[in-house]
């Protein structure tokens, strides 16, 4: 299996050079991993390492990045002294954090081949690892494990269908031997895990929680953003697909609505943004073209950049959350950590906290146009039923909260890796 893992890794590295001909993604993919040793060479040789050790955190994307930042922050607040090394393996966490100022480098997770592991592993060097909800890389896990480097999973997620629970799995289990310690978002993880026999595994939650209390509680003013809300009630539709705006802008034709929309689309191309301006109605106007003076009249607003979509929820009075008519939601903590009552396609179920909140009353799953509409405007006749909303989403961000001070408290109480 051992050979299959790695001859698999070297074709997907080979089909991402051939599709970066075609596809911009895989072509920063490829490019950004263009002498990738030797720039971090570079970047690490002034390093003391007695005196400033190596921490490693690992995202695959941007959403596990944001997971990953409330524990990066608490660490370098509690160890200073410390390197952090923050890695990604996409382009889209990369692109948009590579200049995050808490890490002390970002780059680009080399592609996982036995030698390149060997080569990484040896180069950084790391005190420890963390790597941030999944991303399970085995000739890396290896060599950090051939070195004794602790190696931590953070806000792990395990479901039944993955490798390690199935009955031809044994492989992959064995690979899981080479983890520290398991810190999971949710119980039916840490059973998953204890079936196979891995007893070092505690159920925090999810990190992710912490990272959106602390942006409502530090929330940033958008003046231009505020001049086009002109005091009136908002609608977000964040990280949208096609099959989302299908459902969420018929409601921009209603003249009963008194109501201006934000659409945030998950991809921000030309193509994708032509896509939706070309079906809206009434005055629109891009992100990128706002300025004092063309931004007041205006009823939509067309997110054509990344990266603020989280302040934003500040001004929502309801969201719509995309991808829940593909394979699943995005993130729903954005908008409740603001109060802000949330509707989503079928795809949901994955999340722990979309099911909570559907049962609370906080979230809503919506099939077509006309249910959303209906539940729109059933919500906005009703001052009352919208508080007690944002209070079930407000309360729900608070109760689960917390899962960043149980892994520092570990971390620190074991203390091995200071040593």
């Amino acid at each position: 299996m051992y050979f299959i893992y790695s001859f698999g890794i070297l074709i997907y590295g080979l089909g991402l050079r051939i599709a970066a001909i075609f596809n911009h993604k895989a072509r920063l993919w490829v490019n950004g991993r263009k002498a990738l040793f030797c720039r971090v060479a570079v970047a690490l040789k002034p390093i003391d390492r007695k005196k400033n050790p190596v921490i490693w955190f690992h995202a695959s994307s941007l959403g596990e990045f944001e997971q990953g930042r409330p524990v990066m922050e608490a660490f370098k607040e509690d160890h200073p002294n410390f390197k952090i090394l923050l890695t990604f393996f996409s382009p889209s966490g990369f692109e948009i954090r590579k200049t995050y100022d808490k890490a002390d480098f970002v780059f680009y997770l080399p592609l996982d081949t036995p030698a390149n592991a060997r080569k990484w592993v040896d180069l950084v060097n790391p005190r420890l690892v963390i790597f941030i909800k999944y991303d399970f890389w085995f000739n890396i896990l290896n060599a950090l494990h051939q070195k004794a480097v602790p190696v931590y999973f953070i806000s792990a997620l395990f479901r039944p269908e993955q490798h390690f629970f199935k009955r031809y799995g044994r492989w992959f289990r064995d690979q899981l031997d080479s983890i520290t310690w398991f810190f999971v978002q949710n119980e039916s993880s840490e059973q998953l895990l204890r079936s196979i026999g891995k007893q070092n595994v505690t159920k925090t939650g999810d990190t992710r929680f912490d990272r959106v209390y602390s942006i409502a509680q530090h929330k940033q003013p958008f003046p231009l953003i505020e001049k086009f809300c002109a005091g009136e009630k908002i609608f977000i539709g964040g990280s949208t697909w096609k099959e989302d705006e299908d459902v969420i802008l018929p409601l921009t034709l209603l003249s009963e609505l008194t109501m201006k929309f934000i659409i945030a689309p998950h991809n921000v191309s030309r193509e994708r943004i032509e896509s939706i301006t070309g079906r809206l109605k009434r005055p629109f106007i891009l992100y990128s073209e706002m300025n004092e003076g063309n931004v007041s009249g205006k009823e939509i607003l067309i997110m054509d950049s990344v990266g603020i979509l989280s302040q934003l929820y500040q001004y929502a009075a309801l969201s719509f959350i995309g991808g829940g008519f593909g394979v699943s939601i995005h993130n729903i903590q954005e908008p409740i950590t603001f109060g802000v009552p949330v509707f989503f396609g079928p795809g949901y179920h994955k999340f722990k906290e979309a099911t909570d909140l559907v049962s609370l009353g906080g979230a809503f799953c919506i099939q077509t146009a006309k249910e959303l509409e209906i539940k729109v405007m059933e919500i906005l006749s009703d001052p009352e039923k919208h508080q007690r909303l944002s209070s079930i989403c407000r309360n729900y961000v608070e109760e689960n909260r917390g899962a960043t001070g149980i892994i520092m408290t570990y971390l620190n109480t074991t203390g091995s890796f200071t040593q």
